[in-house]
């Protein structure tokens, strides 16, 4: 499967905590942190639903 990296570009201090949440999952909790995770449907979800404070790196 391929894998995907994902790095926290905003902050997420006013965020809503379903977001928060969100970007827990998705092992972010700092600024520029970057992850990798496999794309699956789940984590392409977790993706759209934050859009907004991450961006995709090569």
């Amino acid at each position: 499967m391929e894998t995907i990296k994902i790095k926290q570009i905003r902050s997420r201090i006013k965020c809503p905590a379903v977001q928060k949440r969100t970007l827990d999952a998705l092992k972010l909790t700092k600024m520029n942190r970057v992850v990798e995770h496999k794309a699956t449907p789940q984590i392409m979800g977790m993706i759209a639903k934050v859009r907004h404070l991450i961006a995709i790196v090569d």
